[in-house]
C-alpha cells in the first residue's frame, strides 16, 4: 500500500502519530516554508506579474454550494460582485462533482483508508475516516481542473485551503483563506469533539496547516484575530473585510398602516441560534404582545421542540414559517429583528435586517458588536440572558421613537459599510496587492 496515495497529508499523520504515541520518522511537513517557495517559484519561472484589468479567480468550498446559509450567501455576493467588476470567477464545490464518480471513488478509498488506520493505530475514527474520504474525493476532482489558468486561489474553509495548498506547491499562486468559523474550537465548545481527542489533534493540525499554506487571510471580523494567532498566524497576515451584501432598496421598510407590530427571527433552527430564549422572553412580557406577531423563519433539527415550547407557553402570536426564499420581503414588513444567537461569527441575516430598516436586538457574539453598536444601531445583550432579552423586546415594543431612531442608524451604517461593492473593492485590492507583491518578490 502506498501511504502517500492513501493519505497524502503527512502533517496530519504526524499529529495522529503523536496522539496515539506511535513513533515513526517525521513526515515531510508540506507547506512549512510555503511563502519561501512562492519566491523561489516566481524566480525560477520568470513570472511577470502585473495588475490585470481582468483577474481569473478560483473560489473553493468544501460544503455544498449553493445552499441555505451564511457561507453560501457570502460566496454568491463575492463571486457576483467580482464578476460585476469584470473578473472571471469559478466556484468549485462538492455539489458539482458527478455522483457516479463520487460513488466510485468512495467505494475504492474507504476500504484502503480503513486498512491504513487499522494497521497504523489499531482503531478507525469515524469522523476522521469521513473527512479523509471527502478530502480524497475533492482532491481527485480538482485534478481534472486546469488550475494554471487562475491568478488567485481563495479557499473558504480549512479543508480546501489544505487541498489547494498542496496543489499550489506546483503552481505558486497567491492563496487566500477566509475561515468562516473556528472549526475545532467550536466543536470542543459544543462537545462535538472531546478535549484531548484524536479529532482535536487532527483538526487543529489541519487549521494550522491551512494558515501556513495561505499567503494571506481575509477574516470576516476582528474576533477571529486572537484564536487565529494561537494557531500560528500573525497580525500582518490578516486583513478584516466586513461582509457586504447587495440589498435591493425596494425591500427597505417603509411606514405602513399594518395593524400588528412584527417581530422576526431568521436563522437555522439549531441549538446555537437561541430561538428558545426568544420564546421564553416573549412569555415574560405577554401583556405587551396583544398587538404583536412573531415570525420564526428557518428550519432545522429543533423545529419540533420549538413549536412544542411555543404551544406550552401559549404563545399564539408565534408563527413558524419554515425555510423561505422571500426573506427581503419578510424583512420589509418587520419592525423588530431578533437574533438571540449563542455562538456566531457575523450572521448575514443581521446585515440584511440592518439594510431593511428594522430595529435590531442581538447578542454579544463574534463580530456582531463590530456592526451593531449598543443603543446606537441596535440593542446588544449577553447570550442566553432571557430576562434582558425580555426587557429589550418590551423597550422596543412600547418606544416607537427609539425603535425608529436605532433602525435608521443601522440602515445608515449598512449603506455606508455593509455593501457588496465595498466588500468586493476591498478584497479586489488585496488580490492586486498580492500579485504585485509576488512580482516584487515580497509576499503579502
Amino acid at each position: 500500500m502506498n501511504q502517500e496515495l492513501i493519505f497524502p497529508y503527512p502533517y496530519l499523520i504526524d499529529a495522529m502519530d503523536k496522539h496515539y504515541r506511535i513513533e515513526f520518522p517525521p513526515s515531510n511537513t508540506e507547506g512549512k516554508n510555503i511563502k519561501e517557495f512562492y519566491k523561489k517559484y516566481q524566480h525560477s519561472h520568470g513570472m511577470s506579474l502585473f495588475r490585470k484589468k481582468r483577474l481569473s479567480i478560483l473560489i473553493t468550498t468544501f460544503w455544498d454550494y449553493p445552499h441555505t446559509g451564511g457561507l453560501s450567501n457570502y460566496i454568491t455576493e463575492l463571486s457576483d460582485g467580482l464578476r460585476k467588476q469584470g473578473h472571471y470567477v469559478d466556484v468549485i464545490s462538492p455539489k458539482q462533482f458527478p455522483a457516479k464518480k463520487v460513488a466510485a471513488f468512495r467505494k475504492t478509498i474507504v476500504p484502503e483508508l480503513k486498512e491504513f488506520f487499522t494497521k497504523r493505530y489499531g482503531v478507525v475514527n469515524s469522523k476522521i475516516l469521513q473527512n479523509s474520504r471527502l478530502l480524497y474525493i475533492y482532491e481527485e476532482m480538482l485534478k481534472t481542473v486546469d488550475l494554471e489558468k487562475y491568478d488567485i486561489f481563495h479557499a473558504q474553509d480549512l479543508f480546501t485551503a489544505n487541498i489547494l495548498g498542496r496543489f499550489n506547491q506546483k503552481y505558486g499562486k497567491p492563496l487566500f483563506f477566509t475561515p468562516h468559523g473556528m472549526f475545532t474550537f467550536n466543536r470542543l465548545k459544543f462537545n462535538i469533539f472531546d478535549k484531548g481527542s484524536v479529532e482535536e489533534a487532527y483538526y487543529t493540525q489541519m487549521e494550522k496547516q491551512a494558515i501556513k499554506f495561505a499567503s494571506h487571510l481575509i477574516i470576516l471580523n476582528n474576533s477571529f484575530r486572537r484564536p487565529l494567532m494561537t494557531l500560528g498566524t500573525k497580525q500582518e497576515h490578516m486583513t478584516t473585510v466586513i461582509t457586504g451584501i447587495n440589498y435591493q432598496e425596494e425591500y427597505t421598510k417603509t411606514p405602513s398602516d399594518q395593524s400588528k407590530l412584527t417581530i422576526t427571527c431568521i436563522a437555522r433552527l439549531g441549538p446555537r441560534k437561541g430561538q428558545k430564549y426568544l420564546l421564553d422572553a416573549l412569555a415574560q412580557i405577554r401583556e405587551y404582545t396583544n398587538n404583536v406577531e412573531v415570525l420564526i423563519v428557518g428550519d432545522g433539527e429543533m423545529r419540533d421542540s420549538l413549536e412544542n415550547q411555543a404551544a406550552s407557553l401559549n404563545l399564539s402570536m408565534v408563527k413558524f414559517l419554515g425555510t423561505r426564499d422571500d426573506v427581503p420581503y419578510i424583512l420589509s414588513k418587520t419592525d423588530i429583528f431578533v437574533l438571540p444567537t449563542i455562538n456566531d461569527s457575523l450572521p448575514i441575516s443581521i446585515i440584511e435586517a440592518m439594510h431593511s430598516g428594522a430595529a435590531i436586538i442581538t447578542t454579544d457574539c463574534g463580530g456582531i458588536p463590530e456592526i451593531v453598536r449598543h443603543n446606537q444601531t441596535g440593542i446588544i445583550i449577553k447570550p442566553q440572558d432571557t430576562e434582558t432579552l425580555a426587557r429589550a423586546l418590551k423597550f422596543f415594543i412600547v418606544n416607537k421613537g427609539a425603535r425608529d431612531w436605532m433602525a435608521a442608524n443601522a440602515k445608515t451604517f449598512a449603506n455606508k459599510h455593509l455593501t457588496r461593492d465595498r466588500m468586493v473593492l476591498n478584497i479586489e485590492d488585496l488580490y492586486t496587492k498580492a500579485l504585485n507583491s509576488f512580482k516584487s518578490g515580497v509576499v503579502l
